[in-house]
């Protein structure tokens, strides 16, 4: 029999390599997300590997916020990541923050200094630059490069006391101004900033570079595997020659996966941020956001996302994962979970008239088809009910098996009615259908054993509440929305990427449905109790469509 073949993760490749070796006896982990704006799908992928990592190895993974620049960061962003990482079922050992390890990462500079390996330089920011050189053309040292370690001393602990003005003076290693890696020329570990920090108030006015701070606290708090995206590969050398230079005693091995790209979507922050601020958006958790937020306010299961994440695997490719994908996996998930309900989005009233004036009766339905487990709701049938404006027509197209006039279709769960005659507005619309219906039919199936080819759902005037529904799409219409060929990322919004509906009515079983609740309207699609919802006024948003229609 042949042995089942496993795919491999060269993440755990890497580890495995390193405990056989002993080169760890342990595995320690970290997610490292800066407290600048919410977590999105890309930063969920950076959560499943480094906390199911940890999970595999029975180690540890902290949560630690790298609050290095205080002027971009805030305690929203920090309350909002951690709401997100235990929305997706992960537990941290240790919520942490860089700014603990701050006078570590001091003493550490000071080291450097003491060493030579540092140096303060008097250079602005666009000189530095300019030194730096390109990537086919060394830098030049910087006049200030040697610079004594009393001086160095000196004029960093005057940074240190607030004497000099924000951006006056840096803090730079000296490594090697020639070297092939632009990362490597002499960067910049400390900057002057006079601001007040979320975490350690006044007490700074100097702070780490992200590059410096990074691979001291992943050594200060004992991890032993960084896992990083694809983009800091070129900082690893400078990531390991921290280590090396401060004198680590066991550096952590800094380990590089391709990022996750998704198609037809925004992760940068920066843009983000724009679309909240301009009002472009309803906040970092507008449900057509890819945010963790968002996504979870249009009502997306946490498992969903985690099977996502497993689904895409983890590589060093770079490679563009379809929307697609993402949304078949909400649609798995829901299928299985999301209790059924009948919800008329455009509504037209259907008058039974040869059912009783003032009479209703209840009709059971299953809460799930295939999950008897789940029980049965009840909703009651009158004379007055509503259908979709769609599922009549007074001329039927070819191969249209709804109502029309003469013809008959199954209400579902309910009883067979056929369409006797309507009722137009002045341009000619259908505003009233009238029908019979056949008592012996109750169910959905005839006695007689005729066959009906149509099924429609409906709402019954007596046993509804009104809602209003935002059916959302995709909020760009290019595949690639930052490509700046195709113009400023904001000429690329789907004009049709929300569209309100009003007046839409709702099965009554639904009346005390909660904020989060995810229901399926049959033959509509998975839809979710906005957070904004009130008793007198319900909101659902769109989660996804029963089938996918983008692109059609």
């Amino acid at each position: 029999m042949m042995e089942e073949i496993k795919a491999s993760n060269f993440i755990h490749d890497f580890i495995d390599e390193d405990l056989k070796e002993g080169v760890y006896d342990h595995v320690q982990t970290r997610f490292p997300p800066e407290p600048n704006g919410y977590l999105h799908i890309g930063h969920a992928k950076a959560i499943c590997i480094n906390f199911g990592t940890s999970e595999k190895y029975n180690g540890v993974c902290n949560l630690r916020l790298d609050d290095t620049n205080p002027s971009k960061e805030d305690m929203e962003y920090v309350d909002a990541i951690k709401e997100d990482i235990e929305w997706l079922g992960f537990k941290w050992n240790k919520c942490l923050f860089a700014s603990s390890y701050f006078d570590f990462i001091y003493e550490c500079a000071i080291k450097l200094i003491n060493k030579g390996l540092a140096y303060v330089d008097d250079l602005s920011a666009d000189e530095i630059r300019e030194y730096r050189g390109t990537l086919t053309e060394a830098g030049k040292n910087s006049p200030y490069r040697d610079r004594s370690v009393e001086e160095n001393l000196d004029l960093f602990k005057r940074m240190t006391d607030g004497e000099f003005e924000n951006g006056e003076r840096v803090l730079r290693a000296k490594i090697d101004m020639a070297s092939p890696n632009i990362n490597m020329r002499d960067p910049v570990i400390y900057r002057i900033a006079h601001i007040s920090h979320h975490q350690t108030g006044d007490k700074w006015c100097v702070y780490p570079m992200y590059d410096f701070a990074h691979p001291l606290s992943d050594a200060k708090e004992g991890v032993t595997h960084s896992l990083c995206s694809l983009e800091f590969e070129n900082h690893r050398p400078l990531y390991d020659w921290f280590l090396k230079a401060c004198e680590i005693e066991q550096p952590p091995r800094q380990i590089e996966f391709a990022r996750l790209n998704l198609n037809y979507c925004l992760t940068s922050k920066r843009k983000c941020l724009a679309l909240v601020n301009e009002g472009i958006v309803d906040g970092w958790d507008d449900p057509r956001m890819v945010t963790l937020s968002g996504m979870r306010r249009r009502g997306y299961p946490a498992s969903a996302i985690r099977d996502f994440c497993d689904k895409i695997g983890v590589s060093k490719a770079y490679s563009v994962v379809d929307m697609g994908l993402l949304e078949a996996c909400v649609r798995d998930a829901l299928n299985s979970t999301a209790p059924r309900a009948m919800a008329v989005l455009d509504p037209i009233e259907l008058i039974v008239e040869n059912y009783p004036d003032g009479q209703t009766e209840d009709i059971e339905i299953p809460v799930h088809p295939d999950h008897p487990e789940m029980g049965t709701r009840t909703v009651k049938f009158s004379k007055h009910l509503f259908i979709e404006r769609d599922d009549f027509m007074a001329e039927p197209v070819k191969k249209y098996f709804r109502l029309y006039p003469d013809n008959e279709v199954r209400l579902k769960s309910a009883y067979f009615v056929k369409c006797t005659r309507f009722e137009t507005d002045e341009q000619g619309n259908p505003v009233r259908i009238y029908c019979t219906y056949d008592p012996e039919s109750k169910g959905g199936e005839s006695p007689d054993g005729r066959k009906v080819k149509g099924t429609i759902h409906w709402v019954s005037r007596d046993d509804c509440f009104k809602a209003t529904v935002n059916m959302y799409d995709r909020l760009f219409n290019v595949p690639n929305p930052s490509d700046e060929t195709n113009g400023d990322f904001k000429q690329n919004l789907n004009p049709d990427s929300l569209i309100v509906l009003k007046d839409c009515v709702i099965e009554g079983s639904l009346e005390n449905a909660k904020a989060g609740d995810v229901f399926q309207f049959m033959r509509k699609g998975y839809f979710c109790v906005d957070k904004n919802s009130e008793k007198d006024n319900k909101i659902f948003n769109l989660t996804v469509a029963l089938n996918s229609s983008w692109g059609k």
